[in-house]
């Protein structure tokens, strides 16, 4: 009975840590929207891009928190690692952008931020997949034992 109990507010601080930090990213993504919201007016479908990344990215958080404690939780990483690489190159179509506004012609070429991104990411994927290998790693030392 005192197990079950354990595991229940396990499972219930799991969930109100993974919503927390929902929240808290989605009205960081609500207060960088003011600033960035004139962009919209430029791009088309900024918006659309930006808020499928901010959903998708919340869903792979949370669901990462929700299997903290598992082997899931770093293929849950591993994978928000690579929709962040996936998505970026995808949604800005290989990084140059040519807008044009009245008489105005402009190309912006934003393969040097993709490049960052694209590194910290695989640093971030690489990361994951080195906690995964520990994590079984103990797990394994522990049946040992």
């Amino acid at each position: 009975m005192a197990d079950n109990k354990t595991k229940l507010r396990q499972i219930t601080f799991k969930a109100l840590k993974a919503t927390v930090k929902g929240i808290l990213f989605y009205a960081a993504y609500l207060l960088l929207w003011m600033f960035l919201a004139p962009l919209s007016q430029l791009i088309p479908s900024f918006q659309q891009i930006i808020e499928t990344f901010v959903i998708v990215y919340i869903i792979l958080m949370i669901v990462g928190d929700l299997t903290s404690g598992t082997i899931f939780k770093h293929f849950f990483d591993a994978s928000k690692a690579l929709f962040i690489i996936c998505y970026l190159i995808l949604s800005l179509k290989g990084g140059i952008f040519s807008l044009s506004y009245e008489n105005l012609s402009l190309i912006v070429d934003l393969r040097p931020l993709i490049a960052i991104v694209t590194l910290l990411s695989l640093l971030g994927f690489a990361k994951s997949i080195l906690q995964a290998i520990n994590f079984l790693n103990e797990k394994a030392e522990r049946l040992q034992i």
